[in-house]
């Protein structure tokens, strides 16, 4: 291309903003100034949104010293700090949520928990208040009783029991002896029926 073509001449491109430097604006804040306040300086706390404007020397100047925690205690620092992880808003414990009260997981039936994430813990917890409000019923007792446990038995202390007694009173244990058949028996169908009712 050559630049001396005349039609070079009349080619012309407008630039997205106008890159001449400004003239004017507000004035430096700096006691004393006259430059332009080309640059904004935080006020402080409890200012957060207010800035001084100030020229280049006069910015550095007062950055230099600023401190933001000027007037703070320690605690007071550290408390800060501490909310400003979670950018100044209130929190709470997972899985408690606002009330406190923990997730109420029987709107959801069976499917609350179906690949036990939750761990048995939970499950334990509620088996425990549903006990708390309903009564307890003659039959449930005499299975604790035969199963030798308490009426407050959870469902792995009943668990780990029905497997001591099953391992002690088996035939097989006890060298074939037979004599204590009826007693297994009895404690198999006392765990069957506790499983029934929700315990197992």
């Amino acid at each position: 291309m050559k630049f001396d073509s005349p039609l070079f001449d009349r080619v012309r491109v407008k630039p997205e903003k106008d890159r001449r430097p400004k003239v004017g604006g507000p004035r430096c804040e700096w006691v004393g100034c006259t430059e332009i306040g080309t640059h904004r300086a935080p006020k402080g706390r409890q200012n957060e949104k207010e800035y001084w404007r100030f020229c280049l020397n006069h910015v550095r100047e007062y950055n230099q010293s600023y401190n933001f925690f000027a007037g703070m205690n320690d605690a007071a620092v550290m408390a800060y700090q501490k909310d400003a992880i979670t950018g100044h808003r209130p929190t709470w414990k997972m899985g408690t949520g606002k009330g406190g009260a923990g997730p109420d997981l029987r709107a959801f039936g069976n499917s609350a928990d179906p690949f036990g994430l939750f761990g048995e813990g939970l499950r334990e917890e509620q088996r425990q208040r549903a006990q708390q409000q309903r009564p307890i019923r003659n039959a449930e007792r005499k299975a604790l009783d035969v199963l030798g446990l308490e009426v407050g038995a959870t469902t792995q202390q009943i668990k780990r029991r029905f497997k001591e007694l099953v391992k002690r009173h088996h035939p097989d244990a006890n060298g074939g002896d037979r004599s204590t058949e009826d007693r297994l028996v009895e404690i198999i169908q006392s765990y069957n029926y506790l499983k029934s009712v929700g315990f197992g």
